[in-house]
């Protein structure tokens, strides 16, 4: 279906493109408007809805939970490092790009602290939808569920 809608597109067509599918419109659509609740919240292209959201992110899955604090204070020195005890996982903006990974690697090695992931990720077009409306875009608004 994807090749169908890009050839529509290369021939000239304008198409209206409906979907929760959010990587279906990242790789699909030229302007993405963000619908909540009926309302458009957001319009744009990809990556400027994307640069709301904020730039890139490091993402680190500690071995041992026992060191996710130690981790988290090592590499959270804005304290806007998120923490997630349950994947063993700190996520924080990456001001710095590339270099502050190795930076983040690093400091974490000197200290003795075992990773199992790490990784530099931009946000997808799911981390702008739960930056805009609170919620996933799998989820239901309450009103809505039956």
């Amino acid at each position: 279906m994807w090749e169908v809608i890009r050839s529509q597109v290369r021939e000239g067509n304008t198409l209206l493109l409906t979907t929760q599918y959010l990587e279906e419109a990242d790789e699909l659509a030229d302007e993405i408007a963000v619908v909540d609740h009926g309302r458009i919240i957001a319009r744009g292209t990809s990556d400027e809805l994307k640069a709301q959201v904020g730039g890139e992110r490091i993402e680190v899955v500690v071995r041992d939970r026992e060191m996710l604090a130690r981790a988290a204070e090592l590499v959270g020195r804005d304290g806007s490092t998120g923490v997630d005890d349950h994947s063993k996982r700190l996520t924080l903006a990456a001001h710095g790009g590339a270099q502050q990974l190795v930076e983040v690697v690093r400091s974490l090695g000197d200290a003795g602290i075992a990773l199992d992931d790490v990784g530099l990720r931009r946000p997808t077009l799911d981390d702008v939808f739960l930056t805009l409306t609170g919620r996933a875009a799998e989820e239901l608004p309450e009103e809505d569920e039956a």
